[in-house]
């Protein structure tokens, strides 16, 4: 059953002119990742270069593509963690990366602390050689407008957020079994100018765990923080669940616990992997025996070889 690799790209509605690309981008990013664990890379190789793919595609609220602050500004929240030792790196606030995940992935690896944030983070990326990057490269027409939009004082900023656009994330195990996730973010459209989300706070916007599994959400980031969502499904696997049993009813317990909605990726030590979301679409896709799955709806599930380009 291993080496296994599942994204998704966001739960909310989807416009149906972006329905295809938003597909199409999931499917491409799995790809990428999983060429990754063929080649005998890590899960963490896997997450890291899905997750940069999502962020390179402008029809996801990551990277290129992100949603604007108040200030029309671009502040990105991006996650990684190895299920090996429990290591994770995060970053919040970001200006001018646009790699946002692979910059976590340096936090991660070349410091001894789980997230840098604003000014911080912008240093130690120069200090790492990250390439600086003109802020208007990461601001495309369509979240320039959707900001516009939300400018009005009776704009449903939540709302607007969970349809649209999305969050990406990614969940693996490779063939050594070892976990790992990578969720990253441009946030919530319209933001307060320094609000950090979900997305970079560890338990919350992923979590990984040799032990038990791996876990990437997407949705309603203050809903997610305050049901530590990454962390209850694992927990409920802990006790013995699925993936799939522990993903619902953590679900259902954000939904009626603070209103929340939102999706997961999950997979655990085995193999065994799942994509549940209480919103009305989340796109998705996973590869693993050389198949690959994707779906859009609730209870949609497609499959084709992972070669097949159409």
């Amino acid at each position: 059953m291993l080496p296994v690799l599942v994204v998704h790209g966001g739960a909310g509605f989807i416009p149906k002119e972006r329905v295809q690309m938003s597909c199409a981008g999931v499917q491409a990013a799995v790809r990428g990742g999983y060429s990754k664990l063929q080649g005998q890379g890590s899960a963490m190789d896997a997450v890291v270069e899905a997750v940069t793919l999502l962020e390179n595609d402008h029809h996801y609220n990551a990277g290129l593509g992100s949603v604007l602050n108040a200030k029309g500004e671009v502040e990105m929240d991006a996650i990684v963690m190895d299920g090996r030792y429990l290591a994770s790196g995060a970053v919040s606030a970001v200006r001018k990366v646009a790699n946002p995940i692979q910059l976590a992935r340096l936090v991660m690896d070349k410091t001894s602390h789980l997230c840098l944030t604003g000014e911080g983070a912008s240093q130690f990326a120069r200090s790492m050689g990250v390439p600086e990057v003109p802020e208007e490269s990461l601001i495309t027409e369509y979240a320039r407008m959707r900001w516009k939009k939300n400018l009005a004082a009776d704009a449903n900023p939540v709302e607007c957020q969970m349809g649209k656009m999305g969050t990406v994330g990614a969940v693996a195990v490779d063939a050594e079994g070892n976990i790992a996730c990578a969720t990253s973010t441009g946030g919530m459209l319209n933001k307060m100018e320094g609000r950090v989300g979900d997305t970079a706070c560890i338990g919350c916007g992923g979590y990984a765990d040799n032990r038990v599994g791996a876990v990437s959400p997407t949705g309603e980031g203050e809903a997610i923080m305050k049901v530590t969502l990454a962390r209850l499904i694992l927990f409920h696997m802990e006790q013995g669940r699925s993936a799939e049993a522990a993903a619902d009813e953590a679900l259902a317990y954000m939904k009626d616990r603070v209103g929340g909605l939102g999706g997961v990726v999950v997979v655990d030590p085995q193999g065994e992997w799942s994509v549940r979301f209480s919103s009305l679409q989340m796109a998705w896709a996973a590869a693993q025996q050389r198949t690959l799955h994707y779906g859009l709806y609730t209870g949609e599930h497609f499959t084709k070889n992972i070669d097949d380009p159409n």
